[in-house]
């Protein structure tokens, strides 16, 4: 079964459609920033994002932050709101479960090709925005951005005090967004940290679509709720007058990935979103699995 699965997820054109349009973006940012030589002014755009033109070898985190408010949320709630609801609108639910196949089992193989899904987006804009980054930026492109006394190069944000944000130090080591440099090594762990973060934020939300996914018979309205559950987070977040529940929302710490990227690594708010997200994770799914474990299939 769980076989089965993944060879349909891969199957489908859809699945590589997703993933080439969610890559896309990033790298036409970075074509129109090599065509322009211009980084987003401060105060303009992600600020996130003009901080880490500074380095080719840190778009992978440009790309992710692009990535994650719009298009890779929707992909996932597309892809999990049709694992359960898209089986009953075609009506081969029914006869999946004919087989010998528990419910169980056949929820827990819709998860991991989910997961997979998950991983696979995730993982494709990290390794494509590398070498975008690398090729079509370079590690040179600090200079093209701003440059600080003393030969230290990297864009400056506001209220820094002069300390680059990121960028090269001389002699060519990577920058932190705390202005202190990185190793490689130290690039590699922290895009993993990354990864991981953005990937169980990323499940948070499959979590929500597979739980509606149960209820309807529609996958367009499974994604559609997930995406209105996301929205209204978002909206929360930003109202003052929410603040008392602005800590549970699932959208709360979606970027707070960023602080791996800063020098030392700034842990409260990481450790909350992993928190956050897994308490979603597993209330949504033991809700997905309670109902469809009792639910009459009749499509």
């Amino acid at each position: 079964m769980i076989s089965s699965e993944l060879l349909k997820l891969v199957r489908r054109p859809r699945t590589w459609v997703s993933v080439a349009l969610i890559c896309a973006l990033p790298l036409l940012v970075a074509v129109f920033i090599a065509v322009t030589h211009l980084a987003p002014p401060p105060g303009q755009g992600s600020a996130f994002l003009s901080a880490v033109l500074g380095d080719g070898q840190l778009y992978p985190a440009a790309a992710l932050a692009l990535v994650l408010p719009v298009f890779l949320p929707v992909s996932v709630a597309v892809v999990a709101g049709d694992s359960i609801a898209g089986e009953a609108s075609a009506g081969t639910l029914r006869y999946l479960l004919a087989r010998p196949v528990g419910r169980t089992r056949l929820l827990v193989a819709k998860l991991i090709s989910v997961t997979s899904f998950v991983l696979i987006a995730v993982v494709a804009v990290t390794v494509t925005s590398y070498a975008t980054g690398v090729l079509i930026l370079g590690p040179s492109r600090a200079s093209a951005v701003g440059s600080t006394p003393g030969g230290v190069t990297g864009s400056i944000a506001p209220g820094s005090g002069g300390a680059p944000t990121a960028g090269l130090q001389p002699g060519g080591s990577i920058t932190s967004l705390s202005g202190t440099p990185l190793t490689f090594v130290d690039l590699i762990e922290r895009v993993l940290g990354a990864m991981a973060f953005i990937t169980v934020s990323m499940l948070g939300v499959a979590a929500i679509a597979v739980f509606l996914s149960t209820l309807a018979d529609s996958a367009l309205g499974a994604a559609l709720g997930a995406l209105a559950t996301l929205v209204a987070s978002e909206v929360l977040v930003t109202l003052n007058a929410a603040s008392a529940v602005q800590p549970y929302l699932p959208t709360r710490y979606w970027l707070a990935w960023i602080d791996f990227f800063r020098q030392p690594i700034f842990w409260r708010d990481i450790q909350r979103g992993f928190a956050i997200q897994a308490v979603y994770v597993v209330v949504f799914l033991a809700a997905a699995w309670a109902n469809f474990a009792t639910r009459d299939i009749t499509s």
